[in-house]
């Protein structure tokens, strides 16, 4: 790749927020200068990048590193030239990641299946995890680097320095050096960006990268939260790429799964301390005890020395992988401001014969002579000799055995971001590998260029020596798949990292999150797990009603209304029963609703079926009676035709209010208001025709009248018989057009079925009782009229009064049966027919029956005629 000209831009310390603006001028300066002729003059501004190490090669990687992890701020003043950068905060751990890249291209380098008779060199560069450094090395990359005079006649025509870059370690870097060399197709290939920002192609055409993208880390934690119940929790991030972007597709997540934060805070490590105590009052002021930290390791450190500072402990921690399983962090938890932290980490990875190599420090080839004494001294906490009256304590020797020291430098624990640099620079390795159809050798006479480079490496499927699979996907990312670990404190004050389960984002959504069999601890060195909810999870039986300006998982549990349920915990809304259940107490089921009916059983029923056999006995011992004395004068005298008719009657009218106890059923409906009304008609046309028959005996006497031979036995029969006749007819048409039929009232009572019979056609019920009401007036009528007559034993007054009764009673039935509910309407119905029947009874029959069994002296025909002695 080549550009025609391009003037190195120095970049002051501004914020993130104008990179965009340098970014439109950088482009702006590119388009110039492809529109300049060849033959132009070339300048440089400024001095070239130096790598901190480096090492010639046929094909040269470059890496990109902060070995250390600040700068000092200054002040600009805009009228000169902006000083460089000055670097603060050695990292140890940047020269680990250096070494595991030297580590892999000289594996490469020896290796004679891959690239053979091809060497590969390295630039690496100190960042300082500084975005406006990252963009500045980038920019001298692949705009020309060398050394030489300001002006030269020579065309402005420069090769890119490198064919692949390896970096950067953390996002927001990542994110500034893709987008400048992203047009020019140089690949990126990083070892610890995981924003997903990044897995844009549009932005970021030419990153790649051999961690896993935080939008699977950040729904892993979701799903890690969700898992412990934990829907109240606070939330740090660190403030720039990686943790805002993180914490976006987690809060995202969490709503889906209804979890709510309590705060969300960002910091950086630069920040004013006033700025980080005010996070730490955030957190001390919380209601929730569970914290996600999205947080860089070395924002991590920052953070949990001010809160050992402070000792604040007792929170649960969820971490994300950045510092999780970063044994530097887990040393600095002193005060077990962090134990029992939960969280992310890569796989465990083993890179054969690696800690050897990189505990081989002598090997380092720095350029910078200050950066190799500042490594050593911090390394072995020495200091080389710098006057002879200088005094020291330890002096440098430059021979130091780094296996005896005692800091992270050692340390393998990051061995997982290792094997990533390890892979990353394998994966170029492979594509250049194809490139150069390398067999046995490789031919050198291709020409290489970034692009297809590029495109090589998004192709290459390929394992480790370890036998771990390395691709990318159509995102340039890996697959994406995590260790869940527990920090366990020992004995000794140390962390022990547990693995406790994994979360594989490439299975399905329920068993991507699977637990081991394993103990876990929690802060306070406790095995209960900890709580963290705004409200207590609401019981079946209630739901959640939100509190008013409060989030969602702040709420107050109501009991769920009568007839709706909540069967879960913490249900948002109570479901109603079906129409025929009804809710329990506890509101958490639905049962069947209590059916109602008049039952033979309970007492009510009971004692409307003793008064119903009671009649029933009661007239058939009247029957025997009239029958014993049926040639009495007094059962003669009275139609004893119509008087044992009348009887059987009675003795139906009585058995046919059991019809009305019992469960309804289809026949039970039909039976019991038809025989009801027929019997009842039957009753009352006997009592019409003894009334006729009186009412013309008397009639009959009378000079020139011949009335009775229309009131004979025969007509008596006829009389009846076509009476009931016509109930019979209007029964008939009711059940054929449209019957009683039994039904569930669900209106009366809300937590009961009323089992009842629906009448079908209210006409046709109505019909039958009117027409027994036409009977009984009409026979009230003609008996009313007959009170006076002059016979000894004139039944008319008994019938009178025996109507009189039945009238009442079924006057007053008429609003008693609208106006009770469920079975009692049931009850006065049968009432009303045990009360009439028992009046007809008692009226026409039992003052007969008491002259024949204690007065039978007057069972005589003068008696009965009106003509005995006088008393």
């Amino acid at each position: 790749m080549y550009m025609k000209y391009y003037s190195v831009i120095w970049l002051d310390q501004m914020a993130w927020k104008r990179l965009g603006q340098c970014f439109v001028l950088i482009k702006l300066q590119l388009l110039v200068s492809y529109s300049q002729t060849e033959d132009m003059l070339c300048s440089r501004m400024g001095d070239p990048e130096i790598p901190q190490l480096s090492r010639d090669g046929e094909i040269i990687l470059a890496g990109f590193f902060y070995f250390h992890v600040s700068w000092k701020t200054k002040q600009n003043t805009y009228t000169q030239k902006p000083s460089p950068l000055e670097c603060i905060s050695l990292n140890l751990r940047g020269f680990q990641y250096a070494q595991a890249m030297l580590f892999a291209i000289e594996e490469i380098n020896n290796s004679t299946e891959l690239l053979p008779g091809v060497s590969l060199g390295y630039h690496v560069y100190d960042t300082c995890g500084s975005v406006t450094r990252s963009i500045k090395i980038a920019l001298a990359l692949i705009n020309g680097n060398e050394n030489t005079s300001s002006l030269s006649d020579e065309s402005c025509i420069r090769p890119v320095q490198v064919q692949a870059i390896v970096g950067e370690s953390s996002s927001s870097p990542s994110t500034a050096v893709a987008t400048v060399i992203g047009p020019l197709h140089i690949p990126l290939i990083s070892h610890f960006a995981t924003c997903a920002c990044l897995s844009d192609k549009s932005k970021f055409p030419s990153f790649l990268r051999v961690i896993p993208s935080d939008y699977y880390q950040s729904r892993a934690l979701t799903h890690l939260v969700k898992y412990f119940g934990w829907t109240w929790v606070g939330a740090i991030r660190t403030n720039d790429d990686y943790g805002n972007n993180g914490m976006a597709t987690f809060t995202e997540a969490a709503q889906q799964f209804g979890i709510c934060l309590e705060y969300s805070v960002a910091f950086f490590r630069t920040d004013p301390k006033e700025k980080l105590q005010k996070i730490i009052d955030t957190i001390k002021a919380s209601t929730s005890t569970v914290i996600v930290a999205f947080l860089s390791p070395r924002d991590m450190e920052v953070l949990i020395y001010e809160l050992s500072l402070q000792s604040i402990t007792g929170f649960q921690w969820v971490g994300s992988e950045a510092w999780m399983f970063d044994s530097k962090i887990a040393a600095l938890n002193t005060n077990h401001v962090l134990d029992g932290a939960i969280g992310l980490s890569l796989p465990k990875a083993h890179i054969n014969n690696f800690r050897e190599f990189m505990l081989d420090v002598k090997t380092l080839n720095s350029s910078n002579d200050n950066l190799f004494t500042e490594f050593w001294e911090a390394l072995f906490s020495c200091k080389f000799k710098q006057s002879q009256s200088e005094i020291i304590q330890k002096e440098c020797t430059g021979q130091e055995d780094v296996t005896g020291v005692q800091n992270s430098f050692p340390d393998m624990s990051l061995m997982p971001i290792f094997n990533n640099i390890y892979k990353g620079v394998y994966a170029v390795a492979h594509a250049l590998h194809v490139i150069l159809q390398c067999n046995k050798t490789c031919n050198n006479n291709v020409n290489l260029n970034p692009l297809t480079i590029l495109k090589h490496i998004q192709k290459i499927h390929f394992k480790t020596k370890e036998g771990e699979e390395v691709y990318f996907n159509e995102n340039g990312d890996p697959p994406a798949k995590y260790e869940i670990i527990n920090w366990q404190p020992r004995e000794n004050g140390s962390v022990d990292f547990v693995t406790v389960g994994v979360y594989d984002a490439s299975l399905p959504a329920d068993n991507q999150l699977k637990f081991l069999n394993k103990p876990l601890v929690w802060t306070h060195n406790s095995t209960q797990v900890p709580a963290s909810v705004c409200s207590e999870t609401c019981r079946p039986g209630t739901q959640k009603v939100l509190q008013k300006g409060k989030p969602v998982c702040c709420y107050d549990c109501i009991s769920c209304a009568e007839g709706e349920i909540s069967n879960i915990t913490d249900s948002v809304t109570c479901m109603k029963c079906p129409l025929e259940f009804w809710s329990n107490e506890r509101r958490d089921a639905c049962v069947v609703k209590e059916a109602e009916y008049l039952k033979f059983e309970e007492i009510m029923g009971a004692l409307l079926t003793a008064a119903s056999l009671f009649g029933t006995c009661l007239t058939a011992a009247v029957a025997f009676i009239f029958f014993r004395y049926r040639k009495t004068p007094l059962v003669r005298a009275n139609n004893s035709e119509l008087s044992f008719l009348l009887l059987f009657s009675l003795t139906l009218c009585f058995l046919c209010s059991l019809t009305f106890i019992g469960r309804p059923s289809e026949w039970s409906c039909m039976l019991r208001h038809t025989a009801f009304g027929i019997t009842f008609v039957l009753c009352i046309s006997c009592v019409l025709g003894k009334t006729m028959v009186v009412l013309m005996a008397f009639k009959a006497t009378l000079p020139g009248k011949n009335i009775m031979k229309w009131f004979g036995p025969t007509q008596q029969r006829l009389s009846v018989l076509g009476l009931t006749f016509i109930q019979v007819i209007i029964c008939i048409l009711w059940l054929t057009i449209s019957p009683p039929f039994p039904s569930h009232n669900f209106k009366e009572f809300k937590d009961k079925i009323i089992l009842e019979c629906s009448l079908g056609s209210a006409v046709g019920f109505w019909s039958v009782l009117g027409y027994i009401g036409f009977l009984a007036v009409l026979c009230f009528i003609f008996a009313f009229l007959a009170r006076k007559l002059p016979d000894n034993f004139n039944e008319a007054k008994f019938i009178t009064f025996s109507m009189l009764i039945f009238c009442a009673v079924w006057i007053t039935f008429i609003p008693a049966y609208v106006s009770s509910p469920g079975k009692f309407s049931v009850a006065v119905e049968i009432f009303a027919i045990l009360a009439s029947s028992f009046g007809l009874l008692f009226c026409i029959f039992i003052p007969k029956c008491y002259i024949m069994l204690v007065n039978p002296e007057k069972n005589t025909k003068k008696n009965v005629m009106g003509k005995g002695a006088p008393k």
